[in-house]
Formats: structure tokens, C-alpha cells, sequence
């Protein structure tokens, strides 16, 4: 409701509601899959904690670390996250919250993961 209340008073556009639209799609179709996946595990997966927000340093966006993530996001392989955490590390990224959620092997990773979003610029 808030993004179309955003939408509607020109704070944000409709290819932001349409990533949003994509986001909660994938995650939906997965839970529908999956049968028993929480609500709450994908609204973190691409929102993240509401009450931390992650300073993202576009200094750790290197040509290697922006190749895996495009290459993640097209090809929807989520099992190459934890690489992308260890890409981001070396490039300078000490963020143990984000670094922590690339890493989690239970993590249901979707289109719309928002750290994959902020390593793509996707804010």
C-alpha cells in the first residue's frame, strides 16, 4: 500500500513497484513450492531489517564483485552468494550483517534479495 501510495505522489516510479512486484512474486512462487517457508524468512530475505539499514560503499562494487552479482541475479543462481560475499570482503566490506545473510546456506535467496539489490545499485 505504501509503495502505491509513493507512486501515486511521485516519490517513487513504477519500475520501483514493478521490482517489488517481481521480488514478492519469486518469493511467493517459492513458498508455494516449498509448502513450508515462513512469510516472515522471504519478507526479510528482500526487504532485510527494517531497523538496520546497511551503508553500502559503491567502493566494494569492483568489475568482479558487479560480473558474479549480474550473473547471480540473471541466471537466479543463489547458490553462488556465498562467493559474493567473500568477493565483497575483499573488496573492503566488513558489514558482518550482510556479509552473514550472502553467506547463510538456509537462506531462500530471490530476485530482490536486498543485498544483492544494493550490490547492484538496485536501491
Amino acid at each position: 500500500m505504501e509503495i502505491q501510495e509513493d507512486i501515486a505522489d511521485g516519490s517513487k516510479d513504477a519500475d520501483a513497484l514493478n521490482q517489488y512486484r517481481v521480488a514478492l512474486i519469486d518469493a511467493f512462487g517459492i513458498m508455494a513450492r516449498e509448502g513450508d517457508v515462513s512469510l516472515t524468512a522471504h519478507l526479510h530475505e528482500i526487504f532485510g531489517n527494517p531497523f538496520r539499514q546497511v551503508d553500502f560503499n559503491s567502493a566494494w562494487r569492483t568489475s568482479d564483485v558487479l560480473l558474479l552479482a549480474r550473473g547471480i541475479y540473471k541466471e537466479r543462481a543463489f547458490d553462488r552468494m556465498p562467493i559474493l560475499a567473500d568477493a565483497i570482503q575483499d573488496a573492503g566490506c566488513d558489514d558482518e550483517e550482510m556479509l552473514n545473510h550472502l553467506r547463510d546456506a538456509n537462506a531462500t535467496h530471490v530476485r530482490g534479495c536486498w543485498a544483492l539489490d544494493l550490490v547492484l545499485g538496485k536501491e
